[in-house]
């Protein structure tokens, strides 16, 4: 990926995408390899070390998607995102129309089912026709990070074939550019009926946390294993004494209280610590994964 083993620095921009069917546009938060001097930057009450608007590093890049999950952020996975973008990948994180941290009005309904995987097709049409990052992207090494609700975004896009709490078949397309999945505690339920799965074939690295009330093992790791037509494909992680946001980056000291669940994790679990391993290992598997031309 950084072919002299360097570090790049961090570039940050932000994009619009329009969704032209369906009348509504959503920002999303890059991040990428610069050589431009970077500088602690603030996005909402989170600091980030980057160069907003910093030129692109010369290369030929891979592309990496994230998602986050129900109600979430794009920032919320900034340690994994500026690792990534510092080994030489072009990270691409939306915030999901509807389903975040401030607008959640299509939490629970079907559309929010729809749109998030086509969302992430979306975008990748983008970056590949309309910016000027396009003859820097490799387009055979695409990849596609979720956490939970991003979990479920991920496996639609790899082919699942999803169905709503009450049954209802939900409209989804395959994304065949994408040819890897990280997904961490990721909401497999809407995968549960048999042949929900049946179209996934590519890679998969797969992080449960044992102490995960939210998305327990039988709803994530045992629908997925059970569900793809290869279980060989996939890479199961299970961290000890990790719940459910324990994969979110961790929150500043202000924000920790015990009423905001996300900051929050099982007694003795450190996720600085965790967040500090975290990272390298995603990079390590999608540099495996990913066939460089």
């Amino acid at each position: 990926m950084n072919p002299k083993n360097t570090p790049f620095l961090v570039g940050s921009t932000v994009l619009t995408i329009t969704d032209p069917k369906n009348n509504l546009s959503f920002p999303v938060l890059l991040h990428y390899p610069t050589l431009d001097g970077s500088k602690p930057t603030p996005f909402g009450p989170f600091i980030m070390d980057v160069a907003v608007d910093g030129v692109l590093a010369e290369g030929k890049f891979p592309l990496v998607l994230i998602s986050h999950g129900n109600s979430g952020s794009q920032y919320v996975y900034r340690t994994i995102s500026t690792y990534l973008a510092t080994r030489g990948f072009i990270v691409a994180m939306p915030e999901h129309f509807g389903n975040n941290r401030t607008d959640n009005s299509l939490s629970d309904s079907v559309k929010n089912l729809e749109y998030r995987p086509q969302h992430i097709s979306l975008i990748i049409d983008y970056l590949l026709d309309k910016t000027t990052f396009k003859q820097q992207i490799n387009p055979n090494t695409i990849a596609l990070i979720g956490h939970s609700f991003g979990g479920y975004t991920a496996l639609a896009v790899a082919g699942g074939k999803p169905y709503s709490m009450t049954g209802e078949a939900i409209s989804t397309h395959k994304d065949e550019r994408v040819k890897a999945l990280v997904i961490m505690a990721p909401a497999a339920g809407y995968f549960s009926p048999k042949s929900a799965l049946d179209q996934v074939n590519i890679p998969i690295l797969l992080y449960i946390a044992t102490e995960d009330i939210y998305t327990p093992k039988k709803w994530t790791a045992d629908v997925i294993l059970k569900g793809i037509q290869n279980p060989e494909q996939v890479l199961l992680r299970e961290i000890k004494n990790a719940g459910h946001f324990s994969f979110i980056s961790p929150f500043p000291d202000g924000m920790k209280n015990p009423s905001f669940l996300p900051a929050n994790d099982p007694e003795g679990f450190d996720r600085v610590a965790f967040h500090e391993e975290l990272p390298e290992e995603i990079f390590q598997y999608l540099e495996e994964k990913l066939t460089i031309d």
